[in-house]
Parts: C-alpha cells; structure tokens; sequence
C-alpha cells in the first residue's frame, strides 16, 4: 500500500440541465394563455385577496379556487435587486434589476426582471409597466420584462374574467439549467488522476479499514482522514440498478438509446458501491449479483459504462452489506 500523491486540485466547468414538462391545470392555463394575448389574470383568495401569479389552491385555506380575474399591466416596484452579470438564458443580455411587483388589482408581487440603465434609476415605490415580447407563445417569458412608467396607479381594481381563450395553452416544457465550476478536491482528484491512466483507486480508513471509492478524504463512519491509496476492481457486482426512459448523452455526446440502466456498482475490494451505466446487454437482462466491468470510450478519462464480463452471478451474500 502507498500514500495518496497530491497532485495538483482539478477544476471544470460543469452544466446540469433538465427539461422539465408539465402539463397546466385551468388557472396556469388560462393565466399563461393570457399572456400570449397580453392579458394578465389572478385568481380571488377565499379572503378576498387577488393572487397574481395565480395559484389553485388557497394558500391560506388549501382549498381549489378557481375565480379568475384580470390586473393592469402596470404596477409598482416592492422591493429589487440588482443583477451586474446577466447569466445564460436570463430576460435580459444587459445589467437589470430583479424586481418584485404589485400589479395595480393585485395583492400580491410577480417577480421579473426591470430594464434601467443602472441601480440607481431603481427605487422600491416606483411605477413600472410590462414590456411584452414582440413574439409570445404562452409562458412567462411572453412579458419580456418591465420598464420605468410615470402614470399613477388610479386605484385600479381587478375585473372578471372568464379564463376562456382561442387555442389555449395546456402544457409547457421548462428547461432547468444550472453552470458552475466544480473542485473535487485531493482526494477525488486523485481518484480521476488514477482514472485517466484506467486504474480505479479508492482510499481506506485507518480505524475501521473500510474501502471508499470514490475516495471522500475522510471516513463518513469514523470521521477520521483516509490517505492509504487501495486500487480496486475493475470488475464489479450490480449491487440494485433503475431503469431511466430520459434521454441523455454518453462521454462521447452521442445520444444514449433508451430505455437504459443505471446501477449501483460494488467494485471488487471496495466498501462503497458507485454508480455508473449499464450496456452491452438489454436492459430487461440485467439483475443484482450480476458481474461486470468497465469500458473506456476513446480517449476518455473515465469509464463510458460498464458491461457483462461473462461470469457466473455473484452470490447476494457476497454484496448484501452495499445494497
């Protein structure tokens, strides 16, 4: 056995990304229908109170509502927050503000994003109006942000509408994003050092000799740090596994056939099971005990996934303590 090296941290960009697809009740529906057609619903609280964004239950009372009415599209500023460096997919390419406002007829704020040339031109009080998208489809994105507006308020009161439209929106797909920079640390970057040169090693606990892979720098039992460098595997038992029907990529960016399998893995010599894709067998085929081991894709610093080696089934008592 040997003592970890310390070579030098790795960091990468790192994205997260998700679609998500929903169907919409008749109040999301009527209310992002609206939009499309630049007009803004709420919907009556059981306290009387006009709820923009509208929800469809009582936030007080939980129970269904369901009385839509329509606000003004003007309103004022509650409270904001300055955003310096708009990200990816953002209302707006330019510094804005993030602000919460109070439709006139409303009684509660909708956040969105207000276009000024700076934080100074933003004040809480100050009346703005929406700015709608040149093309709308019905999402919240057809208000494509608020602007300065010098008229008063008036005393506008919200006014019933029916939630009826042409050619209504039922369904919206929103995609969910998330950048940023990832440092695995000592210990796991010397777990994808190791990687790179296609040798899986793990680190193990001086006080209970537990095997970690991928290493954490320190046992989650004992709390003590692990530094004795354990190389384990590469073969493996399918210790339980899922079947996934969303699409995704391999290392290669090429589109992964679906339905596929993930599984928890127990590497031979290991006390953690890691995850990982399972191929090279259909996905009905594959069961706990089954034997496997990895497959590098061309190139690549890390396993593409890992296949059947052709062995007898392991035995469920050989791996029951990692399912």
């Amino acid at each position: 056995m040997a003592t970890v090296p310390s070579p030098e941290v790795l960091r990468a960009p790192l994205v997260v990304e998700f679609p998500f697809t929903r169907s919409l009740g008749p109040v999301q529906s009527a209310f992002l229908t609206g939009l499309r057609e630049r007009t803004v619903l709420g919907v009556k609280a059981g306290d009387g109170r006009t709820l923009v964004p509208p929800v469809e239950y009582d936030p007080v009372t939980a129970e269904e509502i369901r009385e839509l009415v329509e606000v003004a599209p003007t309103g004022t500023v509650t409270t904001w927050a300055w955003n310096h460096e708009p990200r990816r997919g953002q209302p707006l390419e330019t510094p804005f503000a993030w602000v919460l406002v109070k439709l006139d007829g409303a009684d509660t704020a909708l956040l969105h994003a207000l276009d000024a040339p700076g934080p100074d031109a933003v004040t809480t009080g100050m009346r703005v109006r929406i700015r709608w998208a040149a093309e709308r489809n019905g999402a919240i994105t057809d208000i494509a942000c608020f602007e300065a507006y010098e008229g008063e308020s008036g005393g506008v009161e919200s006014a019933p509408h029916g939630g009826e439209f042409s050619d209504p929106v039922t369904g919206i797909v929103a995609p969910a994003r998330l950048d940023y920079t990832y440092s695995p640390g000592r210990a796991q970057s010397d777990y994808l050092g190791a990687l790179a040169d296609r040798k899986v090693v793990g680190e193990r606990c001086p006080s209970c000799h537990k095997v970690y892979v991928p290493p954490r720098g320190a046992c989650p039992t004992c709390g003590v740090a692990t530094t004795e460098a354990v190389e384990v595997g590469p073969r493996g038992t399918v210790t339980t596994y899922c079947i996934v029907n969303i699409k995704a990529k391999n290392a290669m960016n090429d589109a992964i056939e679906v339905p596929y399998v993930y599984a928890h893995i127990a590497l031979d010599g290991a006390d953690l099971a890691l995850h990982a894709r399972i191929a090279g067998i259909p996905y009905d085929q594959v069961r706990m005990g089954l034997r496997v081991e990895p497959v590098w894709s061309d190139g690549g610093r890390f396993p593409d996934h890992y296949r059947p080696t052709g062995e007898p089934d392991a035995d469920y008592d050989t791996y029951k303590e990692l399912v």
